[in-house]
């Protein structure tokens, strides 16, 4: 068995060399370096049809390089990050009380209502 991997592309004898994801919520497809193994749902496609795959229409392609290096992140970055970390870290502050409600009347909740127990209706 080869350990090189071929294009996904039936009929496609040539090796890959990019790896294709999408997004189909976001109507979005990303095309970057070879993954470093085969995932499901994504495609390794041969230099040529990564250069000239086209989107289905309304699309959007995000082309990667192979050799771009990642973005810096700035201290600002970082300090937002870590705020919204923090934010979502914090206990959810609790609801305000309920007034007691009138007999036959229930409590509601929502679209629900807790009806009081006993024979009254």
């Amino acid at each position: 068995m080869s350990a090189t991997r071929r294009c996904s592309r039936t009929a496609c004898p040539r090796p890959a060399a990019a790896t294709l994801t999408y997004v189909q919520a976001d109507s979005t497809v990303v095309i970057g370096p070879l993954a470093s193994r085969a995932e499901p749902g994504a495609h390794d496609l041969c230099r040529d049809h990564a250069e000239r795959f086209t989107p289905p229409l309304s699309w959007h392609v995000i082309r990667l390089g192979a050799g771009e290096a990642p973005p810096q992140r700035s201290r600002d970055d970082l300090l937002a990050i870590a705020d919204a970390v923090r934010e979502a870290a914090r206990p959810a502050p609790a609801p305000p009380e309920q007034p007691p409600a009138s007999p036959g009347t229930g409590t509601r909740r929502g679209h629900l209502r807790v009806l009081p127990t006993g024979g009254e209706e």
